[in-house]
């Protein structure tokens, strides 16, 4: 039914859940909060946080070029030692923990004590991914893969394709692949996202979840009778 949060998964147990992260996990885009985080702190310019918006335009306009986005926003801090990066990502993954929703905690929490193979699959860059992972006890990870030197630094490169609306795809089958699995292993399979973007690997999965989903993602999950919730309470 529209708008249950549907927490019970019905005593079925031993399946595969996937999780988009902006606007789906979080109520928030995590590039933007990083961004945003670094800029009062002096670390980006004033005109950094403008030119990032307008890349989510992009996005939501579906004209994205996200290797031209990775350039610029992982760009700014190509160079950076990595303890100097990691720290910053300790205190952001501080700052952030308070703004996840009990609702959306509850609902990996309920698929990880069924006993289902819980992935965050995102095309947020791994590095900021990774804290919201552990935020939410998700021990997995498909993200968008940085180019690093070698010392470790980025480079604003994408090693590989983007996990990315259609390559999302790509990167769940590699994954099983690599676990000697694949999607069809599993009785029950799930994806929850809020995005359009996301519709190829919402097809793949027997469960498809729209989650606070755009206008356009919404018709389509009525018109397919797909299950749709909120986890912004």
């Amino acid at each position: 039914m529209p708008g249950d949060n549907a927490l019970s998964l019905r005593g079925e147990c031993r399946g595969l859940a996937l999780f988009d992260l902006d606007h789906t996990l979080i109520t928030f885009d995590s590039g933007g909060a990083f961004t945003r985080w670094l800029a009062e702190r002096g670390v980006l310019d004033a005109g950094f946080e403008a030119q990032y918006l307008a890349y989510c335009h992009d996005y939501a306009a579906g004209r994205l070029d996200i290797r031209a986005m990775h350039r610029f926003t992982v760009g700014a801090l190509a160079g950076l030692p990595p303890p100097q990066l990691q720290a910053w990502l300790d205190e952001f993954e501080a700052e952030v923990a308070p703004r996840i929703t009990p609702t959306a905690l509850a609902l990996v929490q309920s698929h990880r004590q069924c006993g289902d193979l819980c992935v965050l699959v995102t095309a947020t860059t791994r590095f900021i991914a990774e804290p919201f992972a552990r935020l939410f006890g998700i021990d997995h990870v498909l993200a968008t893969e940085p180019e690093r030197d070698g010392q470790g630094r980025l480079t604003g490169a994408i090693v590989g394709e983007p996990c990315f609306r259609a390559d999302k795809c790509g990167h769940v089958e590699r994954w099983l692949a690599a676990r000697g699995q694949v999607l069809a292993d599993f009785s029950r399979s799930s994806f929850y996202s809020d995005s359009v973007h996301d519709l190829p690997l919402l097809q793949m999965v027997r469960r498809p979840v729209a989650v606070d989903a755009d206008a356009a993602l919404l018709a389509h999950a009525h018109t397919q009778g797909w299950q749709t919730l909120t986890l912004r309470g």
